[in-house]
């Protein structure tokens, strides 16, 4: 059945829909199954996004015509569909009026997605009006904090040097707090890997006052502040505040230097609103493990990590993971550094929509996977900053000296760079930035050319 004489309206103007303020504006690319035609699957997807199904019911009357979903803009030739969603679609909270991510979710990335008639549609941005941005949390804390516990200025205050406890799983409670101590006598901030958490070999109860103890025995030794962010992830609500009640009672005076890592993605936007909502003193780490799945360039469904992003800021992440840009072992692309931007600033153009974000606090972009010193440099360069959290695992625990070597020269990586200097000159003079060299010899070798014969290296 052909709806577009209801669900689309070519004749709508995109500034105009923005100036209204009253419509979430989502650009899909989007393609129909062979035989169907363009608009009238568009039309089809907007309807099955909304008020609509594939026939006409008895029981619609003028009003639900007034918020259908709407189709303002197609061409089929880049496969480019964009949809207005009325605000007054979304469902919101009883208790306080508030929007929640999975009504928006569950109309513009829900039953669509598998629709007879549609080969693909993926999400690859999203406006939201500044109604929506009001009626979400945000963040409650975003790097400056972190900034301020570390004792730096709270406006760029630069790289927060990190690494993840490795390996992921098979450390008992012993050497899993030693791994923490080394890498803090050279560094600033340790998280959970994402499987971590209680395990039978691991239980939290036990780990946990122990990496407490060292950070309290790393920061005596280096008179520097240090945080921990902990995997409080769980399926069930009471659980995850359980285990965040506990790791907050361990760290006791010290708990502002925690922050909670939870798995926002394969959890679900419940999971971080409760994080968000019932520790607002926290730092909310969002990790989002699984997320290729759907946001691959690969995948034709789902939406892109730039989108996932953005909806996490709203959600209220401090800091989501973001890739490394093509510098790192995953998939990425050096213009991923647009997501960055979006999430940091006050407004941004994305790929299709100008957002203005009205005062929202910022996101912090998380940078992790195969980092390390050698790497660090041309990141910065094309990303333009260093205000960013890095979590190096192997570029820490791979480090040819001790983890507390490897931590400092991912610090001395950004000093390089901040400083114009040229890498191999700067390892000449810090000793630590110059092992990295022989402990990541493959980097080396593709990264700088000659790099054995320059630092003296003979083997």
């Amino acid at each position: 059945m052909d709806q577009s004489a209801r669900y689309a309206d070519l004749s709508l103007k995109e500034e105009d829909l923005i100036k209204g303020g009253k419509h979430i504006l989502v650009a899909y690319k989007m393609k129909p199954k062979a035989g169907y035609g363009y608009l009238e699957a568009a039309a089809h997807f907007a309807a099955e996004s909304s008020t609509g199904t594939n026939v006409e019911t008895s029981t619609t009357d003028d009003f639900t015509k007034g918020v259908d979903a709407l189709v303002y803009h197609i061409d089929e030739a880049t496969e480019d569909m964009r949809i207005a969603y009325p605000m007054d679609l979304f469902d919101r909270n009883m208790t306080d009026g508030r929007m929640m991510m999975v009504s928006i979710l569950t109309l513009v990335i829900g039953n669509n997605q598998g629709m007879g008639d549609i080969d693909h549609g993926k999400i690859y941005d999203i406006y939201f009006p500044e109604r929506a941005i009001q009626l979400f949390d945000g963040p409650s804390k975003d790097i400056s904090d972190m900034w301020r516990v570390l004792g730096r200025p709270i406006k760029d205050g630069g790289y927060i040097a990190g690494t993840i406890i490795k390996p992921k799983l098979g450390l008992r409670p012993e050497p899993f707090a030693k791994a923490a101590y080394q890498f803090w006598l050279g560094g600033d901030f340790i998280k959970n890997d994402e499987p971590q958490g209680n395990q039978v070999f691991c239980p939290a109860k036990k780990v946990y006052p122990l990496v407490y103890d060292s950070m309290k025995r790393a920061m005596d030794e280096t008179g520097q502040a240090k945080i921990f962010s902990a995997n409080i992830t769980a399926d069930d609500h009471y659980e995850m505040l359980h285990r965040a009640d506990f790791i907050l009672e361990t760290f006791g005076p010290d708990a502002d230097k925690v922050a909670f890592l939870v798995d926002g993605f394969v959890g679900g936007p419940g999971m971080i609103t409760t994080a968000r909502r019932q520790y607002p003193g926290q730092y909310l780490h969002y990790h989002r493990a699984g997320h290729g799945m759907i946001t691959s360039p690969s995948a034709k469904r789902g939406y892109t990590a730039f989108v996932l992003s953005k909806i996490a800021r709203l959600q209220g992440a401090s800091g989501i993971h973001v890739g490394t840009m093509g510098y790192g072992k995953m998939e990425g692309e050096h213009d991923d550094r647009l997501i960055a931007y979006m999430i940091e600033r006050d407004e941004c153009q994305g790929p299709v929509y100008y957002q203005k974000w009205y005062g929202m606090k910022p996101t912090t972009p998380i940078i992790s996977g195969g980092m390390n010193a050698l790497r660090l440099p041309g990141f910065f360069e094309n990303l333009g900053h260093g205000n960013v959290i890095n979590t190096s695992g192997g570029g820490s625990y791979g480090h040819i000296d001790s983890p507390a070597a490897g931590a400092i020269s991912l610090r001395q990586s950004y000093e390089c760079w901040m400083a114009g200097a040229d890498p191999i000159e700067y390892a000449k003079e810090h000793k630590e930035f110059a092992r990295a060299f022989e402990s990541f010899p493959g980097d080396a070798d593709k990264l700088y050319p000659g790099w054995r014969e320059k630092l003296g290296v003979h083997k």
